[in-house]
């Protein structure tokens, strides 16, 4: 990525990101992750004990390490064959990651353990009606790409891609509790602007958001 592209995004003001490759290169135009740290932390059942949903939040930024860790945490790959830290119905994996930063709106790629810009500008405030959502630091959008469904109906499509995007949210809740961050996932959110925000074809379909920051 060339150094204008990431000063129009606001990348290195948001966590000082680089865009060395580490493991699988990123993709023209992401922005790479450093790899997460998957040792350590609070023991389950702690983090079970301290796991809450929070509204009020500091404006602090999070760092590159812990924006990769949480993003990991919540749905990234944990296996060689591609599974993910979450289940989803027959390993579909049709659950989308978006994350929404001041800077601008990025989706989550596992693969390359980066993120793919797909909108510039501050969205934070499409994601939720909540008076908090504006000023937190990251807002995770969870995103049905419904294309990568397959058979069934669409009645059971919805029950499998709500189940999924709720073990995300509950992973992300997981390792907030364990890092002292607070968390809400929230399921008020004006859907079509912010769809139409993230360029989202007809066939994805945002189910939650959650919002993640520093306690206020």
């Amino acid at each position: 990525m060339r150094t204008t592209r990431r000063e129009m995004l606001g990348m290195s003001v948001a966590f000082g990101v680089t865009t060395t490759s580490r493991g699988d290169p990123p993709a023209s135009g992401q922005v790479q992750l450093p790899p997460p740290h998957t040792d350590g932390g609070r023991p389950l059942m702690q983090a079970l004990k301290e796991r809450k949903s929070t509204r009020s939040y500091k404006p602090q930024k999070l760092s590159e390490q812990i924006l990769s860790n949480l993003l990991w945490a919540a749905w990234g790959i944990n296996r060689p064959d591609g599974k993910r830290t979450a289940p989803s119905a027959m390993n579909r994996q049709e659950i989308d990651v978006y994350v929404v930063l001041a800077e601008g709106a990025y989706g989550y790629d596992p693969k390359a353990q980066a993120l793919t810009p797909v909108a510039q500008g501050d969205l934070r405030a499409q994601t939720g009606g909540q008076p908090f959502v504006k000023d937190a630091p990251l807002n995770l959008v969870y995103v049905a790409d419904t294309a990568k469904m397959g058979g069934g109906s669409e009645q059971d499509k919805v029950v499998w891609y709500g189940a999924a995007a709720g073990f995300i949210s509950q992973n992300a809740y997981l390792y907030c509790a364990c890092e002292g961050l607070a968390t809400v996932v929230r399921g008020m959110v004006d859907r079509g602007p912010l769809a139409s925000s993230l360029s989202l074809r007809p066939e994805q379909k945002i189910v939650l958001a959650q919002t993640v920051g520093y306690p206020g």
